[in-house]
């Protein structure tokens, strides 16, 4: 796979058509998703206002991208402080990490930065390198009680058909999966809910408090 700043490049390239461009992008998505892919996209569409119809603003794509490098050059920066603190501890004698060490990851062990947020409708709504440096502070006081990102303490249950999920109400987050025995309908639903944003004809705004 292309790096991330050869796709970055090609979502600023005005030469190349709309379609191409919203490939790129996708592809940068693939490389740092921080909500997974589906509901990152979804924020972005929201937050770069991006057009059904990209001939009438594509240039919304170049800030849907921009939104996603800044966060991203927080998270390489954090990630390289780490591993910098962590040769130093080693070279020490300090072989384990504190638990307040860990940087946050999502997917249930697949190693990325931030948070699953399995509906793709329900994530934080401040921009994404705001959310990616307060999950960093975050993971240094995993104590704190509630919801990992923002604190909050209710959860509302959501089924994708494939697993039972508990989301923080605030902001979206998984706070708790489980595997479902729910049947194709919702896996159906789901998927054309994903088509409707991945296609931007989804409603704009949604119920986001974080």
């Amino acid at each position: 796979m292309s790096s991330f700043h050869t796709h970055r490049a090609r979502v600023h390239d005005a030469d190349l058509p709309p379609y191409r461009r919203l490939s790129a992008l996708r592809t940068c998505l693939e490389v740092f998703a921080p909500y997974g892919l589906r509901a990152t996209y979804h924020h972005l569409v929201l937050s770069a206002q991006i057009p059904e119809d990209l001939a009438r603003d594509p240039e919304s794509l170049v800030r849907a991208v921009e939104e996603l490098h800044a966060a991203r050059q927080v998270w390489l920066s954090a990630q390289a402080d780490y591993v910098q603190r962590r040769r130093a501890e080693k070279h020490a004698g300090q072989r384990q990490p504190a638990r307040h060490e860990a940087l946050p990851t999502w997917s249930w062990g697949w190693g990325r930065p931030g948070y699953l947020c399995p509906d793709p409708r329900r994530h934080p709504a401040r921009p994404l390198s705001e959310v990616v440096r307060h999950s960093i502070g975050r993971a240094a006081h995993p104590d704190e009680g509630g919801c990992p990102l923002c604190t909050g303490s209710r959860a509302v249950l959501w089924d994708d058909g494939y697993a039972t999920y508990q989301l923080c109400r605030r902001c979206g987050i998984a706070l708790h999966v489980q595997r479902s025995t729910a049947g194709m309908v919702q896996r159906i639903a789901a998927h054309r809910q994903w088509q409707s944003i991945w296609h931007r004809t989804l409603e704009r705004v949604p119920d986001r408090a974080f």
